[in-house]
């Protein structure tokens, strides 16, 4: 984790340090806190009100966090029992709008961090949407329709006293794809006896948007594409290195291909393959999204790849781009400055903060491109923004009209971060862009609605 020995405002060392005492045990929440807040030591310096109205102290203390119990039935009869959270971080530019989490991994520290993230990344697509998380310990791996269906149902009963379309708009994220969606959807239906656009990321038939599927890939290559092209390069020949096989990696890959790249190697959380061909991301997405079987059967259908057990090997393997998309603190230190020995030019994040500070400080020390999840992973949340204004319209537009909105969003956010990083001295630091970029927009808002 950071240090705030490289902070020197008394302000942001003060508000970090009563953090640590306060949250003492959510490490993950911590790192992102002071990943943000040693970017914003040039901001504060500049205008005392940030201090005056303890704006920074104000906006790492989330609204309102709601933690439940949600009890099911699984098939053999037995109830089981699981823990739910929602994280309301904050609400200054819009309704509390991210994304649902079911993993064994979900915790207070992991949601309060992917809260506190999202505040900044959804301020980033310009859209009015505060930020927010939640999730829970249920693992969805191996459960029956019907399992899940009944977790859904009951997690839902209690999520629904604390949601809705003006005020709180979840969305998937890892293990919260379309089913899930769906059953949560029908649950919030039947007991308030209302459809409105309550929860982004639906089926077409009730409410969802074109394109809602590729978007946090298709946003990550948008955004990668603008950072290489303002530094000379391009996916053009570029070998490209995924991690993870869900949602972002698969739509990645069909991304990087169709800007010239080739995309080497995926994972899983069991192993990963390598094509030197290139990996045809049809074949992942049937083996992902339609049998939800392991990476390693890529090989039934492509038997020239190369299977190797165990995930994090990914990152040895050479490439000219690395795009971590499975999760957070996946590449460390040591990974990190192998991929730079191997040639690597670039790594854009996909997943919600997937190095860790060391791997970030390795990639600074070499001058290789590198992008913030809050920056370039905002595709995602950026099209369920636009599936609200739609749902609001009772309009339905366009996968051609979604996917270029998408790519003007995500085209700004570059534009954006590279800015402000450069008013405030750190030229070419996108990370410290993104966090500056998206605390003036928040920032704003709450100086002007008081305490």
């Amino acid at each position: 984790m950071l240090t705030t020995m490289s902070m020197k405002n008394a302000y942001l060392l003060s508000v970090m340090d009563d953090l640590k005492v306060k949250s003492a045990h959510e490490p993950e929440f911590l790192q992102a806190v002071e990943e943000v807040l040693e970017s914003l030591e040039p901001v504060v310096e500049t205008d005392p009100r940030y201090e005056r109205q303890n704006i920074i102290g104000r906006m790492v203390e989330p609204e309102r966090v709601v933690m439940f119990r949600v009890p099911w039935v699984d098939d053999g009869g037995k109830v089981q029992v699981n823990r739910g959270y929602r994280v309301q971080f904050n609400s200054a530019i819009g309704p509390y709008k991210g994304g649902l989490r079911l993993h064994p991994s979900v915790n207070l520290s992991v949601i309060k961090f992917l809260g506190f993230e999202q505040v900044f990344k959804n301020s980033l697509t310009t859209l009015p949407m505060g930020g927010g998380k939640g999730g829970s310990d249920f693992d969805p791996k191996g459960k029956s329709d019907g399992e899940v269906m009944r977790f859904c149902q009951s997690f839902m009963t209690e999520l629904q006293r604390h949601i809705g379309p003006d005020t709180d708009v979840p969305a998937g994220d890892i293990g919260v794809g379309a089913r899930e969606i769906g059953f949560l959807f029908g649950q919030y239906k039947k007991i308030r006896n209302e459809f409105t656009g309550v929860l982004t990321g639906k089926g077409l038939s009730y409410g969802g948007s074109l394109a809602r599927t590729e978007a946090t890939g298709f946003g990550l290559c948008y955004f990668a594409d603008a950072q290489l092209r303002d530094n000379g390069q391009s996916f053009a020949g570029k070998r490209v290195v995924i991690s993870g096989s869900g949602n972002v990696a698969i739509y990645a890959n069909q991304k990087c291909v169709q800007l010239g790249g080739k995309v080497i190697a995926m994972s899983d959380s069991n192993g990963y393959i390598v094509d030197e061909n290139g990996i045809d991301y049809k074949v992942i997405q049937e083996i992902k999204e339609v049998k939800r079987d392991r990476i390693k059967t890529y090989l039934d259908y492509v038997p020239s790849a190369r299977y190797v057990e165990g995930c994090s090997g990914i990152w040895t393997v050479p490439c000219d781009i690395a795009m971590p998309c499975a999760t957070q603190n996946e590449i460390g230190e040591n990974s990190a400055k192998t991929l730079i020995a191997n040639g690597c030019i670039g790594v854009f994040e996909g997943a919600n903060m997937p190095s860790t500070p060391g791997a970030i400080a390795a990639y600074q020390a070499a001058g290789i491109l590198f992008s913030p999840a809050k920056a370039s992973n905002a595709g995602g949340v950026a099209t369920s923004g636009l599936e609200m204004s739609q749902n609001s319209e009772r309009l339905s537009w366009t996968f051609e009209e979604v996917d270029a909105k998408l790519k003007g969003i995500m085209e700004g956010i570059y534009a954006a971060c590279a800015a402000a990083a450069e008013k405030y001295g750190m030229k070419g630091n996108i990370q410290a862009g993104a966090n500056i970029a998206g605390f003036l927009k928040v920032a704003d808002a709450m100086l002007w609605q008081g305490i």
